[in-house]
């Protein structure tokens, strides 16, 4: 989809016509190849592929193009339950800016609404400044969201078992739920860690790009340096906050890796007690079973009860020591 913009607004594109002049943002959103041409054919700009701004090497990134830079960035995006990583590219000219993507931006949407609105931005590399504005801003609104999102994991994962709403005895859940639960802790936790480092990876895209465009604006008309320096400290400003968010995630996969192994010891603890108490009446039990003649139980009246308690007894003085030491 191609859409148009000038210093009004958005600009009508007659498809049987050119692109008409007054457009200087042209918007390309998962292009055809006939759109391409048709940019490439108003702005003299060559429209790359989205394998060429797939590429990872600062120099296929990063370049002077005859007339202008050629941008590219990989850009996150929530368009679905899951989030994507695709890339973002940039043709900036002294005459016209090309917006090459292939998902929905929610900072695309806000900046043509700002350059609708008149925000003094008419130039091509004044919107260009107003895209990677709208771009920092919904970074930093997911990492706040990231923030909470992980304040609410750290919640369920420390008050994972505490005492009920009555407050008098420590919620047990079956062994089976607690599991589910843990699976369900684990997931959050990996699924936020990935959605982490697709933002981190968006950010060292605008990081790059920056510096890079605020040295090559020779004949590009490119605004105060105040305006890239004020992005380049809340690009920083969000690093270091991206980071803090990445210790914690760590520190929450510390922990709950802390509570599977509490689980675990949970089961072996019974295990143990369990083959602690069977001991003593499986070896009293024995040696009454024993064939031997001359044994004086057997002539007891009461030997057999007497054995009996004798078993019963040795069973559950185990259990008795185990509870007192609070072993479950």
């Amino acid at each position: 989809m191609l859409s148009l913009h000038g210093p009004e607004g958005a600009v009508t594109l007659d498809p049987e016509g050119p692109i008409p002049r007054n457009a200087v943002w042209l918007d390309l959103n998962d292009p055809t190849s006939e759109e391409a041409a048709a940019v490439e054919a108003a702005t003299g700009l060559r429209v790359p592929s989205r394998a060429a701004l797939s590429e990872v090497e600062s120099s296929s990134r990063l370049r002077r193009v005859k007339g202008g830079l050629s941008l590219s960035t990989p850009m996150i995006t929530f368009e679905s339950s899951e989030s994507q990583l695709k890339p973002l590219g940039f043709l900036l000219s002294k005459d016209h800016l090309v917006t090459i993507r292939f998902h929905n931006l929610r900072a695309v949407d806000s900046a043509e609404k700002r350059v609708a609105d008149g925000d003094g931005s008419v130039t091509p590399s004044e919107i260009f400044l107003v895209i990677l504005e709208e771009l920092v801003d919904s970074l930093a609104d997911a990492l706040e969201d990231m923030a909470s999102e992980l304040d609410q994991l750290s919640t369920r994962i420390f008050d994972f078992d505490v005492r009920g709403a009555n407050r008098q005895r420590l919620e047990s859940p079956p062994p089976r739920r607690r599991d589910l639960a843990l699976r369900r802790i684990l997931r959050g936790i990996s699924n936020r860690g990935k959605v982490l480092g697709k933002i981190r990876a968006s950010l060292l895209g605008l990081e790059r790009i920056v510096p890079f465009v605020s040295a090559a604006c020779d004949g590009l008309g490119l605004p105060e340096e105040g305006r890239f320096e004020t992005i380049r400290r809340d690009i920083e400003s969000l690093d270091e906050f991206e980071t803090r968010l990445a210790e914690n995630v760590q520190f929450l996969l510390d922990a709950t890796l802390g509570l599977i192994n509490i689980e675990q010891n949970n089961v072996f603890r019974v295990l143990t007690v369990v083959s602690v108490v069977g001991v003593p009446p499986t070896l009293i039990a024995s040696m009454y079973g024993m064939n031997f003649k001359h044994m004086p139980e057997l002539d007891w009246a009461y030997g057999y009860p007497y054995a009996l308690g004798l078993i019963l007894f040795s069973a559950l003085a185990p259990i008795v020591y185990f509870r007192i030491r609070g072993w479950f």
